[in-house]
């Protein structure tokens, strides 16, 4: 029987970097290495011995203007009255900025000073003594100080070197970093038709592009199935080659977890287990004097361990500083309890709402790597803290430039393919974030009661008048001043398996016992649909194998039949259309957009407007399928107050 690891560590972050950063300066791991390249190489690297210029710039007197250079002695007394002339090649020479001046000459008069006559110049007033002349070395003399050791080098760093005849620079060795992806379970590179429980292996070429931005070289190694023996041996094949040993997974506490136990046999383990949400698994240890990282494998959890940890390690060993992270305060969308042992890290996206930032968080699940992508910052609740409430305001770590945030536009609601092309032409083509939030309609309508969106997209069925959206909105929303738009009419129905082999025709094969059904959230328009036609075709809810199951997105629906998690669900045409699944029409229904116009400035709305109403946006929902496009940009109705 294989044993089971067994971690109970809990150390606070703050410990633990102490921890690990005294033992590496124990190693003297930070101990500059150097090498010598060439300086046309050198940006973005740090000198590690101060830089001397080779040659004094400039090497000679040069004229600083375009004009004649003269011997000054000869223009004494010029003026209106009285111009001098000098007489070419004896008493001047014409120059260009740049140029030599011959040592018999002592000043430049600029052009415009002077008129050239065949081989005569007349001036009109008089030169002083080095007037317009750069002496030798005016920039730079041999032997100057260019740059200390410790300098990060930047571009006119490089081209004072290469004015000072400084072909080589000596500088600080870039860290090696090993990084070993280790699990069973992993390929690669996967296809769209991969085997249940493969898994594409992509931590370690996210760490290794964070090794470059940082400035040190990855290598990545081969990817090694969880066998200890395995492990061991790909250790041995990079310590002597690293600087930094990166593990990725095999860092918690299950059957297969190997990394603690081989790190303490090639050195040893000062940390399994941190205070902190993700990435509590993570383990710092050192071998052969240098540092070895095992991060956790889902995808957060390691970047936020490597960020923490390795960054710093990595900048100090090549002299460079922290950068400082740019804080904005902001306003929390919603609720966050946090545990009061750990310190949390939560993503989120942030825009402008009037004259506050809010922070909307994104998911909170560690194996959710496209909240990296989406995040504008990271939101840190400190241990000892319970969360925050709605409202409360927190500082942010920004990711995205504040003007970014600025020119944001939020819309918080039903999901809808749709909002993925508004954002594609919005950033393109007129610099616009959108930000968006999948909640459903009354999640949407509850954000806008809140003024926490500038706008919602919305598809609720009015049981009695059989209209879309408007009598909720009057309901919900009875003293704001509010627009409802159409985005597009779209075709609702019960997304399939490709051939249909379970042959569901309508809402009646949802009640048999051999349909496994996948359902839309509370709140969700998709939902509030199914729940009327069910009624409609007297359908107890409860005869529904998985009624309860639900997604937030008309994608996740279909990516569940897609991998055969569920063989149906309610959806859009469109979402069966991109997952190539058959569709069984229902009904057409009407998305629509209600925008607070008061929360958005003038300029941005009407970008909006104009965007919905373009042949460009229509023609993206008509290609995808499954859209009406007859009323999108329409004002169905303003309400005024």
């Amino acid at each position: 029987m294989t044993q089971r690891n067994i971690y109970i560590g809990n150390m606070p972050v703050e410990k633990a970097m102490n921890l690990f950063m005294q033992r590496l300066d124990d190693c003297g791991f930070f101990k500059w290495e150097s090498e010598y390249i060439h300086v046309l190489d050198s940006l973005g690297r740090v000198s590690s011995s101060a830089v001397l210029a080779r040659r004094s710039s400039p090497h000679y007197v040069a004229s600083a203007m375009d004009g004649i250079t003269v011997k000054s002695s000869l223009t004494f007394g010029a003026n209106e009255n009285n111009p001098v002339d000098l007489l070419r090649d004896r008493d001047f020479l014409e120059v260009d900025t740049g140029d030599y001046v011959p040592r018999e000459f002592d000043a430049v008069i600029m052009i415009e000073d002077v008129n050239i006559e065949g081989d005569y110049a007349r001036i009109y007033k008089p030169a002083v003594p080095w007037q317009h002349l750069r002496s030798v070395g005016e920039d730079l003399v041999a032997q100057d100080l260019i740059i200390p050791g410790g300098q990060l080098i930047g571009p006119y760093e490089i081209a004072s070197f290469h004015s000072a005849a400084v072909q080589q620079v000596e500088v600080v060795k870039q860290p090696r970093v090993a990084i070993i992806p280790t699990g069973t379970e992993l390929v690669s590179q996967g296809s769209e038709d991969m085997a249940p429980g493969e898994i594409v292996e992509s931590n370690s070429y996210m760490l290794a592009n964070l090794c470059r931005e940082w400035g040190a070289i990855p290598f990545r190694h081969e990817i090694v199935i969880d066998d200890k023996k395995l492990l061991r041996q790909a250790i041995k094949e990079v310590k002597d080659q690293a600087d930094m040993i990166v593990i990725c997974s095999g860092s918690s506490a299950g059957r297969e977890d190997y990394t603690s136990s081989i790190i303490a046999e090639f050195g040893e383990v000062l940390v399994h287990g941190l205070a902190i949400r993700p990435g509590k698994p993570a383990i710092l240890g050192i071998i052969d004097n240098k540092p070895a990282i095992g991060v956790p494998g889902y995808p957060i959890s390691a970047q936020l361990i490597f960020n923490i940890f390795a960054r710093q390690v990595l900048l100090r060993k090549q002299g460079l500083p922290l950068p400082e992270e740019n804080y904005l305060p902001c306003q929390v969308s919603r609720k966050l309890a946090s545990s009061m042992g750990v310190d949390e890290y939560i993503y989120v996206n942030v825009a402008k709402i009037r004259d506050a930032y809010i922070a909307y968080p994104l998911n909170r699940g560690a194996g959710i790597s496209t909240s990296l992508v989406k995040a504008d910052g990271i939101l840190h609740i400190p241990r000892g803290s319970e969360g925050l409430l709605a409202g409360e305001s927190s500082p942010v770590a920004l990711r995205r430039s504040r003007q970014s945030i600025d020119n944001s536009i939020v819309v918080i609601g039903s999901h809808d393919i749709s909002i993925d092309f508004l954002a594609d032409i919005l950033q393109r083509k007129h610099g616009i974030h959108l930000v968006s939030a999948n909640v459903g309609s009354m999640g949407g309508l509850m954000s806008l009661r809140r003024c926490e969106t500038h706008c919602s997209g919305i598809h609720l069925l009015d049981y009695e008048s059989g209209d879309y959206n408007l009598s909720y909105l009057q309901k919900h929303l009875p003293r704001q001043h509010w627009l409802l738009v159409n985005v597009a009419k779209r075709q609702q129905g019960l997304i399939v398996r490709k051939g249909n082999s379970l042959g569901i025709k309508s809402l009646q094969d949802l009640a048999r016992e051999d349909i496994r059904y996948i359902n839309r959230q509370k709140g969700a328009g998709t939902r509030i649909l199914l729940d009327y036609l069910l009624k409609q075709n007297n359908i107890d809810p409860i005869q529904l194998n998985g009624y309860s199951r639900e997604e937030y997105t008309h994608l996740a629906v279909a990516a569940a039949v897609k991998n055969d998690a569920a063989d149906t669900g309610m959806g859009i045409y469109a979402s069966a259309q991109v997952m190539d699944l058959d569709f069984v029409p229902i009904c057409e229904e009407r998305y629509d957009f209600c925008i607070l116009p008061d929360l958005l400035d003038e300029e941005r709305l009407d970008i909006l407007l104009q965007t919905i109403s373009s042949e460009r946006f229509k023609q993206s929902l008509i290609q995808t399928g499954g859209y009406n496009t007859d009323l999108s940009g329409k004002i169905i109705f303003e309400n005024r107050i």
